[in-house]
């Protein structure tokens, strides 16, 4: 998704959230039919005005205060900010409301309760007002304590303090998401670049060791003056260039890895003898799979080089069996005499190396198998991922 569409949804997702908010207080809490038209136009503000107050305080907390003071650990002035904006909060939006429309408390309270009109306050004393029953229910003085005079301050409003709290507490708790998101998706490239930093250095690590044994090869031919020198050549520039273009990518079709095979193959046929039995068997259907490029050279490229003998008979069998959902590959050949115990030795570096690559490339989706008899090394490859 681009990130234009994605900034269109969060704008338009942050417009249906405001706008339930706003219907919340109508929803629940709809207004008398018989309320005064003074007061029902005072609330009426005095909603829009707090919603609007809400409304900057949330995005003025969210992208400012929490980044600058919370996230930076400057808690002791975040606090104090919030703490006078929850103030404000309390009183400067029915301050507005009434200078809106031209009215004081005294007058919305006379409106809102007619038997305040019937009651001089001024004149009220206790010198002067008859101790009866009868008159104090037709004419109730006014409530003159703090407490009652905050519940009546908050009759137009109830529950200010815990509405302007919870719009703090989405606000944190969005902006704390978001920074636990953001940290983890930092994590995740960094963690993706360092696999991809890793897997670079695996390639080089084949490469010049690959290279460095291939024109040991060529050489030998050179030096016998051998006419299958200049194929050997061709070969070994198909080889470079596939190393140099193809395996730029994480993964390459597995008809280019099978002509990679081949092209080696057929550059270390030119040094066998006739005592040396090779096999290779490719099955299956080819489409358009993809494979990790690389993977199976090390081990093919072992086995000529430890299980070819100039003296006794020796064997190299190379298998590849493509199926739908998996790739088999096998290579199993003799251990030369001159081998010897080196041979494990030897191929550690090689080996680990593909077995880093495989837990990098394909974790939980592969299966490695080394056996070593007497006289036989045996390796079998499977992949369950088929790109």
């Amino acid at each position: 998704m681009a990130k234009s569409s994605k900034k269109i949804i969060i704008v338009l997702l942050h417009i249906v959230a405001w706008a339930s908010f706003f219907l919340l207080p109508y929803i629940f809490s709809p207004q008398p039919k018989d309320i005064p038209e003074q007061v029902s136009k005072y609330i009426l503000t005095l909603y829009i005005v707090i919603n609007l107050y809400l409304l900057i305080f949330y995005y003025f907390n969210t992208l400012l205060l929490i980044p600058k003071l919370l996230f930076k650990k400057r808690w002791i002035i975040y606090v104090i900010i919030v703490g006078i904006c929850m103030y404000g909060f309390t009183n400067v939006p029915r301050q507005i409301s009434l200078w809106l429309n031209n009215t004081t408390e005294t007058k919305i309270r006379s409106e809102f309760r007619p038997e305040y009109r019937r009651f001089d306050t001024a004149n009220y004393s206790k010198n002067d007002t008859p101790n009866n029953a009868e008159w104090r229910k037709q004419y109730p003085p006014p409530m003159r304590s703090d407490n009652m005079n905050k519940r009546r301050n908050n009759r137009y409003f109830p529950g200010r303090e815990a509405i302007f709290l919870l719009v703090l507490a989405v606000g944190l708790s969005i902006s704390l998401l978001q920074q636990w998101l953001k940290v983890e998706q930092t994590k995740e490239e960094i963690e993706k670049e360092m696999l991809r930093t890793e897997l670079s250095f695996l390639k080089t690590q084949i490469n010049p060791h690959f290279f460095f044994n291939t024109l040991n090869n060529i050489y030998s031919l050179a030096i016998t003056g051998s006419d299958k020198t200049a194929s050997a050549i061709l070969k070994l520039s198909a080889i470079m260039r596939y190393i140099l273009t193809e395996t730029k990518y994480d993964w390459v079709p597995i008809q280019s890895e099978i002509d990679f095979l081949n092209d080696y193959i057929e550059l270390q046929k030119v040094r066998l003898t006739d005592n040396v039995a090779l096999n290779v068997n490719i099955n299956g259907t080819i489409t358009n799979q993809k494979v990790a490029p690389l993977l199976f050279i090390p081990f093919v490229e072992n086995a000529f080089k430890y299980g070819v003998s100039t003296v006794e008979n020796s064997f190299i069998h190379i298998n590849l069996n493509i199926k739908e959902n998996s790739i088999v590959f096998s290579v199993e050949n003799s251990i030369a005499a001159n081998a010897g115990n080196t041979l494990t030795e030897t191929t550690g570096i090689g080996i680990k190396n593909v077995e880093r690559r495989l837990a990098l490339l394909y974790p939980d989706m592969h299966k490695l198998t080394i056996e070593k008899e007497k006289n036989t090394f045996r390796v079998t490859l499977t992949l369950l991922k088929i790109v």
